[in-house]
């Protein structure tokens, strides 16, 4: 699947990727531990550091801090080549829970094709009685319904906005649209739980009350089991990326962003009235058991 050249930089391997995700350097690293506490989840488990999908508002880009790299986010991709061992070590002694996969890093990027972390990894959790709750923005996942098919797994995926062009702008190596509706499809007639994270909304472009009630015709036209939405928010390093984008494309919104991303009073309005809208589409489709708002 992947054209790579590789080099060794000490005992660090890494290589370049081309082809489905241009321009990635990917290194191989090993992690101590892979299952962890989180406050959103019983746990959570990342097999990658990095993602290829490149998303401009991506908020894991806080996590260079901890992980510096000369590459900008969505241009690397850390393998976490021992995290079936590491999991396996672990789950000698971890309670059975829930599992967030993958909190921050999309487990089903496209080298997760080739590498195949977090399919083994989930194989093992689930034989060890812990429930996968799965988000991600690709159709590979779809690949390992085999292993989740009427067992103690949920799937979700991630939902920007209903417009391909803007999808392919603002997230441009995940699948589209229209296949993430298909993983949610298939979910269900293999038995399994479905949610669907409408967010980060996307200011002025894909959180009008038209787009808001499309996204939520959609889900309601699946079933979906529940629904998060999100708005776009503040995070670390986040704005510069944005800010990018938005000055090449969307000039004309550059000064509405930064209103109501950095000015107090423009986002509590802002949020206020975002919710007025989520409500009433909640309303409108009968949804409202299962819309969580996350902002």
């Amino acid at each position: 699947m992947f054209e790579t050249m590789r080099q060794h930089q000490g005992e660090e391997a890494s290589y370049f990727v081309s082809g489905a995700s241009s321009g990635i350097i990917v290194r191989q690293t090993e992690c101590k531990t892979i299952l962890n506490c989180t406050s959103i989840s019983d746990y959570s488990l990342n097999c990658y550091t990095g993602c290829a999908h490149s998303c401009i508002y991506c908020y894991a880009r806080f996590m260079q801090r901890f992980h510096p790299h000369a590459e900008p986010w969505g241009k690397f991709v850390d393998v976490k080549v021992n995290a079936v061992e590491t999991l396996r070590r672990q789950l000698r002694r971890a309670e059975p829970g829930e599992v967030f996969v993958s909190s921050a890093c999309d487990g089903w990027q496209p080298l997760e094709a080739e590498w195949k972390l977090t399919r083994k990894c989930c194989e093992l959790l689930l034989e060890h009685g812990f429930k996968v709750n799965v988000l991600t923005k690709s159709a590979l996942v779809l690949r390992d319904l085999d292993i989740f098919s009427e067992r103690s797994v949920r799937i979700g995926v991630t939902v920007t906005t209903l417009d391909e062009r803007l999808r392919s702008l603002w997230e441009p190596n995940s699948s589209n649209v229209e296949q993430r509706f298909s993983v949610i499809e298939q979910a269900k007639r293999a038995g399994l739980e479905t949610a669907i994270m409408f967010g980060p909304l996307l200011p002025f472009l894909s959180d009008n009350q038209s787009s808001i009630d499309s996204m939520f015709q959609r889900a309601s036209d699946l079933s979906v089991d529940i629904i998060w939405v999100d708005a776009l928010n503040r995070r670390p390093k986040v704005w510069p990326s944005v800010a990018k984008l938005l000055s090449k494309r969307f000039p004309d919104l550059f000064n509405q962003y930064r209103q109501i991303l950095f000015d107090y009073k423009s986002r509590t309005e802002y949020l206020s009235k975002l919710r007025q809208r989520v409500a009433g589409s909640a309303k409108q489709f009968s949804l409202t058991d299962c819309v969580v708002e996350c902002f």
